[in-house]
């Protein structure tokens, strides 16, 4: 699986804070790679907001994807079922088909 560019993360990062604002939750500012060694992501926050560091280097896009999205999820201190429903709106932002498997039809 090949790794995102800067460019793709950078487009992917505007996209996720854009729609998390959008819904009215915390948008969080992105950067990379994450301060902490060893890590593939980290959260800080502070009075103006939330970052979320992700590791790009070594890894599948799909990874580094994920855990942008989950950096959202962190941001939002979201639980089941509210986080579950917008991991699925965030895959879709992102240009991913999130139709449950069992409803595809062949």
């Amino acid at each position: 699986m090949q790794s995102g560019t800067t460019i793709e993360f950078a487009q992917a990062a505007r996209s996720l804070t854009r729609e998390a604002q959008r819904l009215g939750l915390i948008g969080p500012s992105y950067r990379c790679p994450p301060r902490i060694v060893g890590v593939d992501r980290s959260i800080r926050r502070h009075v103006s907001g939330v970052v979320v560091s992700v590791k790009l280097r070594g890894r599948p896009w799909a990874a580094v994807l994920a855990d942008m999205i989950e950096g959202v999820i962190a941001a939002n201190q979201l639980t089941s079922p509210h986080a579950d429903r917008l991991r699925a709106e965030l895959w879709q932002v992102l240009g991913f088909d999130v139709t449950p498997l069992r409803t595809r039809v062949a």
